[in-house]
């Protein structure tokens, strides 16, 4: 197959983790016979230093060329620190996701043996925890009719039928492929957009006779996510709560800097790690790189090319069983390794094996 990406390196250690990304990618379409063309384009705080607009219309074309977005992170403080900035870095992200019409947002939660006790919930709780949230992306109070003065301010969460139909069919095909167990998250005891969410899920679950539907609240969910992780096989919900619950699910694994997403929809997918852009650790070869690895390893996945994805994966779990780690999950006095040794260690496996 020939791959066409787009690399949205962003801001903060985006550009460091983006190398290791693309180095994996590289090794992996070598091995496997794929050729690969590669287009850098900008977004966020970069951008807007650069153009004025965090997403611009070049940057959106380029997408639009890609079979595939590998995006990285975008975010910088200048900005997080100025509440009268007009133009924000995570405004090129929202607009990313609306013109492309990125409605789906795929998050992994899974928990790797030899990193269990960086989780601070107990081993037994947490082991064997897999589950997947779909997330809505593009409706909600972060695209809703928006007021915000000084005195008042509101956001608006919004939701048609057909956006509820369409994320609620995607989770259903994700749990058809897992263990057939569907969980629809909302509030509809408080709020009508959720009733309405309640609504369109009844009406669809008859369609999905093999797959157990049920339904609980936001708030619920997110205690039961600490107490019983393992309960969950897929998780659906509209973008806020989502947005919340799914940074809440990566405690479980025991690092942000673990866990991959995908984001898709209507034109070309995006393949991005969930953490942000962390700008403190800028520059200082100390960032993660695995859950933008594993973000390419979903991408190959999403084009049903299992083997790359499995030997992507295979090639993280032998770094950590290795101790091949960047120093947040170390083990005590365990060995040096930054985000470029520990990228280039698994593009090496990579090379290394079939």
């Amino acid at each position: 197959m020939d791959f066409k990406i787009a690399v949205l390196p962003g801001d903060g250690i985006g550009p460091e983790i983006s190398v290791c990304g693309v180095e994996v990618m590289t090794a992996v379409c070598e091995k496997y016979g794929h050729k690969v063309e590669y287009r850098h384009a900008i977004c966020g705080a970069d951008a807007i230093d650069k153009v004025g607009n965090p997403f611009p219309e070049e940057t959106y074309q380029t997408c639009l060329w890609a079979d595939a977005v590998l995006f990285s992170a975008v975010g910088d403080p200048k900005f997080d620190n100025n509440p009268n900035a007009k133009i924000r870095p995570e405004q090129g992200l929202l607009a990313m996701r609306k013109q492309l019409g990125l409605y789906a947002n795929i998050r992994p939660v899974e928990t790797f043996d030899c990193l269990l006790h960086h989780s601070p919930l107990r081993r037994e709780i947490v082991e064997g925890a897999d589950f997947v949230c779909i997330r809505e992306l593009t409706g909600g109070m972060y695209f809703g009719e928006k007021l915000e003065g000084n005195d008042r301010a509101y956001d608006t969460n919004a939701y048609t039928r057909e956006e509820v139909e369409r994320i609620l069919h995607t989770a259903y095909g994700y749990a058809r492929r897992r263990r057939k167990h569907l969980t629809v998250v909302d509030k509809a005891n408080v709020l009508a957009s959720s009733r309405l969410w309640r609504k369109v899920a009844q009406e669809i679950a008859p369609a999905y006779p093999d797959v157990e539907t049920d339904y609980m609240y936001v708030d619920n969910a997110a205690m039961r996510m600490i107490q019983d992780p393992r309960f969950f096989d897929v998780m659906v919900t509209e973008n806020t709560f989502g947005d919340i619950l799914t940074d809440e699910g990566s405690v479980i694994s025991g690092s942000m800097g673990l866990l991959p997403s995908a984001s898709t929809g209507e034109k070309t997918p995006v393949f991005e790690p969930i953490h942000g852009s962390w700008p403190q650790a800028k520059g200082k070869n100390i960032a993660n790189p695995l859950a933008q690895i594993l973000s390419v390893a979903m991408l190959f996945e999403y084009f049903d090319l299992l083997d790359e994805g499995r030997l992507i994966r295979e090639a993280v779990n032998a770094s950590l069983d290795a101790n091949v780690r960047t120093p947040e999950i170390q083990i005590p006095d365990g060995p040096a390794y930054g985000t470029k040794e520990v990228g280039e260690w698994i593009t090496d496996y990579i090379r290394r094996h079939a």
